[in-house]
Parts: structure tokens; C-alpha cells; sequence
């Protein structure tokens, strides 16, 4: 936690520097484009897996991995204090490595990777954007879809080829965060949100002659909550 939260440290003591900076409020119709770094650490908590229907022990279970990529916030103020945000991203890449006895005794490691995208509407409230400094909140609803998924390297030696599913997810997003005006409409933007971001994996065996001895269209399931939070530092501008 301390490493993610160093971002955030860096961007509030660049906005303590140029706390003289003349700052301008946001009127209704302002809009407001960002860019910068964005994190997204999931929790990674998950149920026990199971194929057809048995589990694989009370301990499995899977976790997922980190990403950074690009991050894009579009803000549009509806008036000082109200503003709609669109969260959009490159896509993340994650890794789901299994765990528990039985997937570690049998050196299966890596269970599945995915690409996916987040876009979050939100509704952002500012307390203060007459100020250099101006925090906010925000309330919103999160669409994450899964794409390019893929059999983990580990699993598909022990179970061969897989066809790989993770259902999209629908889920509330919260956040909060600030704008520090660095004057000529610049802005230095932080923020720290968490999205609720369910699914339920499935990857199904297609060839039944596998080193794990198991049967054409077995199916392995668990469902995850992913639940990240997501560290963003960025530049912004004000049009």
C-alpha cells in the first residue's frame, strides 16, 4: 500500500510548490481532458475452483495481478461545483496465477491471461473550485469487458489447449481525488478509486489427451472478485 500511495505523496508535494499559482473556478461548460499514469491493483479474491462441479480443495482458489497503463479522464462541468467524468484507459493486462495445494503440488502457476477496459461515468462533486486547490468526490457506474483471453502457459501444459471465457462485469465506482490549477488552464490531477468488478472464469478443455488426465469439455470455474483499487497521477488541461 505505501508503494502505491508514493504517486500520490509526489503530486501533492508538486501542488504544495507552486501553492502561489493564480487559480482559476470552473464555470458550467468547462471540459476537462486528462492523461497520465493509472495503476489498477486488484483484490484478487476468489472462490474455490472447481471442475465439473468438484472442487479442487477448500484452499484453491486464483490471484490477479497488477497493471499500469495509460489513464483518461474527460470531465464535463455542469456547473463550479457538479461535473460528469468518463473514465477510458489502454487496455490492462493481467495475469490470474492459481493457488492451494493441489494446483501447487502439480506446478500450475499461471491459469489464465486477459486484456481488459474499465470505462466509469461518474458523477464528481468539487468542494472548493474557486481555490488552487480543489478535492472532489465521485459516485459512478463501471463497465469492465474481458478480451484476449487465454489459457495460462502452467495450466495448458498440464490440460493442453482451453478455451478461455471471463463474463463482463457491471458494478459502482467511488473515488476521490483533486485538481491542483497550475496555471494557462494546466492542472495536476491524483486520484485513488475502487470499482467493483465481478466474474466468473470459465475455461473448458478441448482435447481430452492431457497430463492432468482430464476429459474433453471438462469445464474449470471460479468466480472472482477482481474489486481493484486504481492510483492515477495526471496531467490535465482545461478548455
Amino acid at each position: 500500500m505505501k508503494a502505491t500511495l508514493k504517486p500520490l505523496t509526489l503530486a501533492a508535494a508538486i501542488a504544495a510548490c507552486v501553492v502561489g499559482t493564480q487559480a482559476h473556478a470552473y464555470e458550467a461548460g468547462d471540459f476537462i481532458a486528462r492523461a497520465g499514469v493509472t495503476t489498477v491493483a486488484p483484490d484478487g479474491d476468489s472462490t474455490q475452483v472447481f471442475v465439473n462441479g468438484g472442487s479442487l480443495g477448500a484452499d484453491s482458489g486464483v490471484d490477479v495481478d497488477n497493471d499500469t497503463q495509460l489513464g483518461l479522464t474527460f470531465t464535463y462541468m455542469l456547473d463550479q461545483s457538479w461535473g460528469v467524468e468518463l473514465l477510458a484507459a489502454t487496455p490492462f493486462s493481467h495475469d490470474a496465477s492459481g493457488k492451494g495445494s493441489f494446483l501447487n503440488t502439480r506446478g500450475v502457476g499461471s491459469v489464465a491471461d486477459t486484456k481488459q477496459l474499465p470505462p466509469t461515468l461518474s458523477a464528481v462533486y468539487y468542494f472548493n473550485s474557486e481555490s488552487a486547490f480543489k478535492p472532489y468526490v465521485g459516485l459512478g457506474l463501471n463497465y469492465t469487458f474481458f478480451f484476449d483471453e487465454e489459457g495460462g502457459a502452467n495450466l495448458e501444459a498440464g490440460a493442453g489447449d482451453l478455451d478461455v471465457d471471463l463474463d463482463d462485469s457491471w458494478g459502482l465506482a467511488a473515488q476521490v481525488g483533486f485538481d491542483f490549477d497550475l496555471g494557462n488552464n494546466l492542472l495536476l490531477n491524483a486520484s485513488v478509486r475502487y470499482i467493483d468488478i465481478d466474474t466468473e472464469a470459465t475455461l473448458t478443455v478441448k482435447d481430452g489427451s492431457n497430463a492432468l488426465g482430464l476429459p474433453q469439455g471438462a469445464r474449470i470455474t471460479t468466480d472472482v472478485d477482481i474489486d481493484p483499487m486504481v492510483y492515477s497521477v495526471m496531467i490535465g488541461y482545461k478548455f
